[in-house]
């Protein structure tokens, strides 16, 4: 079992709830080294249409949401652990296959499918390339949307402008919100109260 993006990539993705209510699509901006995830993503939820500009460091246990369009930035507590994107270990292997045509050369993709429950993200089924452990597919339940799909396309290796893993200037005047309870990115997504 490998890990895979152990540095700086750039993915793009589809996120998709079991119960309709959630879907997005965006890109990320993923370090592994710097404990750094940057989301830019338009998010359609209960009907109604957002768009999330998000950093989350979780080395400082920050998490920014940010809107470059009106200069302003809002810091809160983050309190869950980095999760690397990989194969978790304890993961059991359910099979390997071809995404695309397997008749002919260079036509289809060998991907690994694997399967386990883990603390800190539960039941999951996640797809990987066979070659450098690219991510395909991650599918876990989270409450409450139930299980959530995320499908990864567009893959680089590398950022171009790794300053966006950093808090633009004007969030540096930004103050956390300590009477905050701490947040994870998902916890954006949910229902408030």
């Amino acid at each position: 079992m490998k890990l895979f993006l152990a540095f700086a990539c750039l993915l793009a993705g589809c996120l998709f709830a079991q119960n309709d209510d959630l879907f997005g699509l965006g890109k990320y901006l993923y370090d592994a080294i710097g404990e750094r995830i940057r989301v830019f993503e338009l998010v359609t939820l209960d009907n109604q249409t957002f768009t999330y500009d998000v950093l989350a460091n979780y080395r400082e246990q920050v998490l920014y949401q940010i809107n470059e369009k009106d200069k302003t930035c809002q810091k809160s507590p983050l309190k869950a652990n980095f999760m690397p994107m990989g194969v978790p270990p304890g993961s059991s292997l359910v099979a390997q296959s071809v995404l695309g045509d397997s008749s002919r050369p260079g036509e289809g993709l060998l991907v690994n499918t694997w399967t386990g429950n883990q603390p800190n993200i539960g039941r999951f089924m996640t797809t990987v390339t066979e070659f450098g452990c690219i991510p395909v597919t991650f599918v876990y339940q989270l409450k409450p949307y139930g299980w959530m799909h995320v499908s990864y396309f567009d893959n680089v290796i590398g950022i171009t402008n790794p300053d966006q893993l950093n808090p633009p200037s004007f969030c540096s005047d930004a103050n956390t919100m300590t009477h905050e309870e701490p947040v994870d990115f998902m916890s954006l997504f949910q229902p408030k109260n």
